[in-house]
């Protein structure tokens, strides 16, 4: 059985695929969105709505009587949390978008400090959702994600909310879309690639319609709990190199060498790890009978077809800035005359699938 469904931050990349995914199983959906969602071909019966979910009072009058429903896609602290709570007499159950980030290994490293000298994770594989997590805070997104989980757990007798840990989330419509990375050296037709780490570096996907599958079986099964989110494989980042470069039809040689990044701006993807992240999804398959709907290979086609139309031949921070603006911070992701340095230099060279 279904009902009202209000979802807030419907016309981003989970939003889009949630709602479709709910109006498919025949909720009746609300669509919130700062922008309203008129450039979005909505399914039928889904009613779009104007509100910034900042604006408490906007959005309780939004909500109006309330719904059976509610999915966010955008809460990102313990102010949601405490917005959400607030509310929580006209919501029946919730289902909010979190973040495999909040997690970290033995030795206190997550992948907040992944960066740092030392503080590379190293999870087991797979990662269960009874894996420690970060203190709770407002220090980073990753620990405000863990009090905005710690919040709505606590209101538990309230508001009955399910927690979507998700991994790396791909598919149309990404305002931070990692496959830019493979999907312009394949437009630009660079001969080679670079990959630390032998290329094995693995950092759990998940496409945004198997993330709007967790959500309409959520929303059938109401109860508290935390659930990762992820694809039914995590593949390495070598394989997604070679299956994004399928689909474009574009042959490069590759580079795998052993260990870290050997120069800056050289061989570090927004997948490379130390360590694998694989996330255990076992627990989404026994509470809610989750399959996934699609898989990491067979869903490059449409993403690729939109990242390459996106792209435009425009400059690609034009085409992205919030990639640009999330990415410029640790490098540059298409520093190809680096590439061009360190291949100059005389590194060993490895041929296609070999490390050096």
């Amino acid at each position: 059985m279904t009902g009202t469904a209000f979802v807030i931050g419907a016309t981003g990349q989970i939003g889009r695929a949630a709602v479709r995914a709910l109006a498919g199983d025949g909720w009746e959906v609300r669509a919130a969105s700062r922008g309203g969602g008129g450039e979005v071909e909505w399914p039928d019966g889904v009613r779009p709505v104007t509100v910034d979910r900042e604006d408490t009072a906007a959005l309780a009058a939004a909500l109006g009587e309330g719904c059976d429903v509610l999915l966010d896609c955008v809460a990102y602290g313990p102010e949601h949390a405490r917005q959400l709570t607030e509310l929580a007499d006209r919501i029946g159950s919730a289902v909010v978008v979190s973040s495999c980030s909040v997690y970290e290994d033995g030795r206190g490293r997550s992948l907040d400090t992944d960066g740092e000298p030392g503080g590379a994770p190293a999870f087991p594989v797979p990662v269960a959702e009874t894996q420690p997590v970060l203190a709770p805070g407002e220090g980073g997104y990753s620990a405000r994600k863990v009090a905005l989980e710690r919040d709505l757990l606590a209101a538990e007798g309230r508001l009955p909310v399910t927690l979507l840990r998700a991994g790396a989330v791909h598919g149309p419509h990404s305002l931070r879309p990692r496959e830019l990375y493979f999907v312009k050296r394949a437009v630009d037709r660079r001969p080679f690639r670079v990959l630390a780490y032998g290329g094995e570096s693995r950092f759990h996907p998940v496409h945004a319609a198997n993330l709007a599958e967790l959500v309409r079986l959520a929303a059938r099964r109401p109860g508290s709990r935390v659930l990762n989110a992820g694809d039914p494989y995590a593949p390495t980042v070598a394989e997604i190199a070679d299956a994004i470069a399928a689909v474009l039809g574009h042959e490069a040689r590759t580079y795998a060498v052993d260990g870290p990044p050997p120069a800056k701006n050289v061989g570090d993807t927004p997948w490379t790890t130390a360590h694998p992240f694989v996330l255990d999804m076992s627990a989404a398959e026994r509470e809610l009978g989750y399959r996934a709907v699609t898989g990491y290979a067979e869903s490059l086609p449409e993403n690729v077809a939109w990242l390459v139309e996106r792209l435009g031949g425009r400059d690609w921070r034009a085409a992205f800035p919030v990639l640009a603006s999330t990415y410029d911070r640790f490098g540059d992701l298409f520093d190809y005359e680096a590439e061009d340095r360190w291949l100059a230099a005389g590194k060993p060279l490895a041929g296609p699938g070999e490390a050096n």
